[in-house]
């Protein structure tokens, strides 16, 4: 069972996709690491042995930034966004698409389930 960069990668399952597991890489980043290590992308990840283990998480260590630091870097851009008071940060305020998506229809996954039309008794 390897662990890297805090993450457990799932077991049995090509070490390729197993690297994609790590929040900040995705298949192209995995290639170049895994051909940067000296190790066939085919080969499961329970297959590992401890050296290249060791010399995956040296490169990812020292060349990417991942899970816990890549979180808080964006979460710190969308808060300086937010300060600023910018478009940007004022969309991502309010829980609206920022990058200029339409919002009269569609755009749920931003802005949630659609809130039941209220309806009144008609009154004699």
């Amino acid at each position: 069972m390897a662990r890297i960069a805090g993450v457990i990668l799932p077991r049995n399952k090509k070490v390729l996709l197993g690297l994609t597991y790590i929040f900040g890489i995705g298949r192209s980043k995995s290639e170049m690491i895994l051909r940067e290590a000296g190790v066939d992308g085919s080969v499961r990840t329970d297959d590992l042995t401890d050296e290249q283990v060791a010399k995956i998480r040296s490169i990812i260590e020292s060349r990417e930034k991942v899970e816990g630091d890549l979180r808080r870097e964006t979460t710190m851009n969308i808060k300086r966004l937010m300060d600023l008071g910018c478009y940007r940060g004022l969309r991502h305020r309010r829980g609206l698409p920022a990058r200029g998506q339409r919002t009269r229809t569609n755009a749920r996954t931003r802005k949630g389930p659609r809130k039941a039309a209220v309806v009144k008794k008609k009154t004699v």
